[in-house]
């Protein structure tokens, strides 16, 4: 498993593509975080959920932030930064924005915090085995387009 991730680090393609999709998970997440909290700085009181979704993303808008900068570093680079500290507020970011989304869904319905709870596992695991199975494909030279039918150009396609 460790020769695998190592290889995978050794693809600049595969590099910047994690780039460009970290860049737009830390943006997300972060404008997600800031929305769902705006409500909550104004109300008089707090129930249980609201108070977790606000504590939540106190610690992952700041950090997301954080990210941001040092992902525009690492485009700019273009390499990921091997920081212990790093990985680790990546970690603890996107674990915070996963409790606050799930904590702020809850506070309207509890039945809406299960939802997004089970969905949100569900899309983790559609987009990593997409993902290992894209590049196990890649790897056995599997990933490649079908040859035209003879007597057809490429890119036709049947109606």
């Amino acid at each position: 498993m460790k020769e695998d991730r190592q290889w995978l680090r050794q693809d600049p393609a595969q590099e910047q593509e994690w780039l460009r999709q970290l860049s737009l998970t830390y943006g997300g997440l972060a404008v997600i975080g800031v929305s769902m909290v705006a409500p909550f700085l104004t109300a008089a009181s707090l129930d249980l959920s609201a108070r977790v979704c606000v504590v939540a993303f106190s610690v992952a808008i700041v950090l997301l932030a954080a990210l941001v900068l040092v992902n525009r570093q690492e485009v700019f680079r273009s390499r990921m930064t091997k920081s212990f500290l790093v990985e680790a507020a990546r970690v603890v970011a996107q674990l915070g924005a996963v409790v606050g989304v799930v904590a702020g869904f809850w506070h309207v319905t509890w039945i809406a915090g299960v939802v997004m709870l089970a969905s949100g596992l569900v899309a983790v695991a559609a987009q990593s085995v997409g993902y290992w199975r894209l590049e196990r494909d890649r790897l056995l030279g599997q990933d490649q387009q079908p040859t035209p039918q003879e007597g057809e150009e490429p890119g036709d396609t049947e109606a």
